[in-house]
């Protein structure tokens, strides 16, 4: 991996799907990546067997159509390869879409694997258009064997053959990473139904064509265990935004055992983020939707409350020390582990997030550790409202006047508002647009920043 403006993939081969006289076998081939002894250049992770063939399949190819798909314009560009973080007992592969509003993982149990140890470690795995097609083909009861890495670990050398890909850089997936682990630790389970019942809503979706653009939003009422459509928002509804984006869903329901919904626990009337999360034979795999099909993650602006504690970063470099590929990571335990209080591991997570570490998993309720070859240092640079608010905070352009804030000069001031209940809102364009909906503004930032420094003054 690397952090210039084209990214290079090194693959010692391409991923296939091979049949010979023992069997078949999946080869996902890696590039380079971050373990316990350090990076390597083809890490490999896992050889055995998967216990639900076909359906592992079918969910792999979802993450891998998701990674090939613009959901919002739609037009044919290139996909980036799936993450895979192995974390000691699981497989974890995800993807974002090419306009970053739909993210995909792919949790493989230790229940999905019969095999040696599951390894430590995070790398991009190849996914081309042959193995692709391979995967949509796989059926039969046989058994699968899976391999991520290469055969030979000892016998690559710099004069194999390698299978190098240039895609550009994922600067929105790394942001996306950061907001997705954000939004999910704000969902509460919302619904839990049949497969049948579930697959029975995503077909009455409309498919997404080719030169369309995915703005239908429906909605569903959870009624026992079944979902009710309804034309609007009403009390108890989930939104389904740029319904037809979960439509990918469709072929993986036969093989679920059950589906279940997660959202933010109130809805405010509007669209809204939502993940719905289908359980497979000793698999899950999660479809995780912006709150609208316009709107990719990379912009939500979930992480910059947490990014403008000045302690958070100071937090986030003690936190790191603990962290070790950890399938989860539960902030009571890390809380003591790290001598700080529970609030501030968790944004300290989120300032961790930043930088592609940490992901959020909704079924265990639990964060995870994976590892991108990205400073959490560089956060600033990737959030240029924090940087403004910095800049403004800097050149002593904010006034606190009891509840009210007036920040910037001359022309370019706008007054912040704290409500009673610490609500802040803004007179400047971007809130009259968003109204919070896509994070704080940089003129709120600059206002919290100021007040928590005359707070710790003050202390």
């Amino acid at each position: 991996m690397s952090t210039a403006l084209t990214q290079s993939y090194a693959y010692a081969d391409a991923s296939a799907v091979r049949e010979s006289a023992s069997g078949r076998s999946l080869a996902l081939e890696t590039s380079g990546g971050a373990t316990p002894g350090g990076e390597q250049a083809n890490p490999r992770f896992f050889d055995g067997f998967l216990t639900a063939p076909t359906a592992a399949a079918t969910a792999l190819l979802a993450v891998a159509d998701v990674a090939a798909t613009r959901y919002y314009r739609p037009s044919s560009a290139a996909s980036l390869d799936p993450v895979v973080t192995a974390n000691g007992d699981r497989l974890r592969m995800e993807s974002f879409s090419g306009c970053c509003g739909v993210y995909a993982r792919l949790d493989v149990l230790a229940p999905g694997l019969d095999g040696d140890d599951v390894g430590h470690g995070t790398t991009n795995v190849d996914i081309n258009v042959p193995l692709r097609q391979a995967l949509a083909k796989l059926g039969g009861l046989d058994p699968l064997h899976l391999r991520v890495g290469p055969e030979e670990v000892e016998a690559i050398t710099l004069d194999g053959h390698f299978v190098e890909k240039k895609v550009p850089l994922p600067q929105r997936w790394l942001r996306g990473f950061a907001e997705a682990q954000v939004l999910g630790a704000g969902f509460a389970l919302r619904a839990e139904v049949p497969p049948a019942q579930a697959a029975a809503v995503l077909r009455s979706l409309p498919r997404l064509a080719l030169g369309s653009r995915a703005r239908t939003a429906r909605w569903v009422v959870p009624t026992g265990r079944t979902l009710r459509p309804v034309s609007r928002p009403a009390p108890g509804a989930l939104c389904l935004p740029g319904a037809e984006r979960l439509t990918g869903l469709i072929p993986v329901l036969r093989h679920a055992t059950v589906v279940r919904l997660y959202a933010p626990e109130t809805a405010k009337g509007e669209g809204t983020a939502v993940a719905w999360e289908v359980g497979l034979p000793g698999m899950r795999l999660t479809l995780l939707l912006s709150p609208s099909a316009s709107r990719g993650f990379s912009g939500e602006g979930g992480v910059l409350d947490d990014l403008a504690t000045g302690s958070a970063a100071r937090d986030a470099e003690q936190v790191a020390e603990l962290l070790a590929w950890e399938p989860t990571l539960d902030v009571t335990m890390l809380a003591p582990q790290a001598g700080l209080a529970p609030e501030r591991v968790r944004a300290a997570l989120t300032v961790l997030g930043t930088s592609g570490q940490i992901g959020y998993d909704l079924a265990e309720q639990t964060y995870f550790h994976r590892h991108l070859p990205f400073s959490a240092g560089d956060a600033e640079a990737r959030n240029p409202r924090l940087r403004g608010a910095r800049t403004l905070v800097a050149e002593d352009a904010v006034r606190l006047d009891g509840a009210l804030a007036w920040v910037g000069k001359d022309d370019h001031t706008h007054m912040v508002r704290v409500d009673d209940a610490g609500r802040s809102s803004c007179t400047c364009l971007w809130w009259a647009k968003y109204q919070g909906g896509r994070g704080p503004c940089k003129h709120v930032l600059a206002t919290r920043m100021v007040r928590d420094d005359m707070t710790k003054e003050s202390a």
